[in-house]
């Protein structure tokens, strides 16, 4: 059975010729719908959010997006499909062997990592470590190498793990499965995110790569964090960013506004005459920091002019046009 292929335009509701800001303003608004804080269904609310979060991840970055366009349905007949290796099966992967060498490998599959199979193979860890996304060994390297004599260090295994902002505000453990295709039992690890956890970071886990060969110590298993992108937050290192969107009244006179929060939500004082790209600063509301300090929340103000709908409201803005003395 093959991979199957994500249509990320169909789950974000978007076609394909659709701008950034178009796919932007659709992510947040399904990210808003289907967040398990606020869906009652939680349980298929998290799968969809999941799903919403991997779609906006290819076609919220530009050259992901390009490379997902290159695809195309039919992906599986291209020359990165084809460069798994004979036999893998459909989730299937193999361990990348030190220094892209090595012989067999071990094959194995991960569940429990908040990614399809699909983004793996194509964007992920495994798409990252060699050409064509399956891995930077498994099958070549140097003939025999595999049968020399002696005890020989495990390859390492990698994945992604898709991370909560909550999950790296607070640190939490993760219930991941692994299963090796010679093994009929599938492990269950416990992996601890820490808090203060940043994109791109890498979680080691000893002792749970590749079998060591000739009594040879197991390889670890490394997992790649990657933000869930948030419906609210934009994150900047360990700053927050959350765009405030004011109305010309409420900018023009100050307002007190309600701002969410990853702890809870928190009243900010808009002051008089504020305008757009004005930051408010909240601080110690962001992430965690080396050293026990936390990042800021920024409310980055937006103001939005509602169109006149009816000849009074036309009229109202004339008359502010007017007091303002032009013409």
């Amino acid at each position: 059975m093959g991979l199957e292929y994500k249509d990320y335009y169909k789950v974000l509701g978007v076609p394909r010729e659709a701008s950034e800001d178009d796919i932007k303003k659709a992510f947040r608004k399904l990210a808003r719908q289907y967040h398990p804080d606020t869906a009652k269904d939680k349980k298929s609310a998290e799968e969809k959010f999941k799903e919403i979060n991997e779609a906006y991840e290819v076609l919220g970055d530009r050259e992901k997006r390009q490379r997902y366009n290159q695809l195309g349905p039919d992906w599986q007949q291209g020359p990165e499909f084809r460069q798994r290796p004979p036999g893998a099966g459909g989730t299937w992967r193999r361990a990348a062997s030190p220094g892209g060498f090595g012989g067999a490998g071990e094959d194995f599959e991960f569940g429990g990592t908040g990614f399809s199979d699909f983004f793996e193979h194509v964007f992920g860890a495994r798409g990252r470590a060699g050409q064509g996304g399956f891995g930077q060994g498994g099958f070549g390297g140097f003939p025999g190498a595999e049968h020399e004599a002696g005890p020989a260090h495990g390859r390492d295994l990698e994945s992604d793990l898709l991370v909560t902002l909550e999950e790296a505000s607070n640190g939490a453990e993760r219930l991941l499965s692994l299963r090796r295709r010679d093994h009929a039992a599938t492990e269950t690890l416990k992996v601890k995110i820490p808090a203060g956890v940043s994109d791109g970071q890498r979680i080691r886990v000893a002792g749970k790569g590749e079998t060591g060969a000739g009594g040879g110590p197991p390889g670890d298993l490394y997992l790649t964090v990657r933000l869930q992108k948030h419906p609210d937050f934009r994150v900047e290192g360990a700053d927050l960013y959350y765009e405030l969107e004011l109305a010309p009244w409420e900018a023009a006179l100050g307002a007190k506004k309600n701002v969410p929060a990853l702890q809870k939500a928190v009243t900010v004082k808009v002051p008089p005459g504020s305008g757009t790209g004005q930051q408010l600063r909240l601080k110690g509301l962001g992430l965690p920091k080396p050293g026990g300090m936390r990042g800021d929340l920024y409310a980055v103000l937006s103001v939005q002019v509602p169109p006149a709908k009816n000849a009074a409201q036309k009229k109202l803005w004339e008359q502010l046009r007017e007091a303002h003395g032009e013409t």
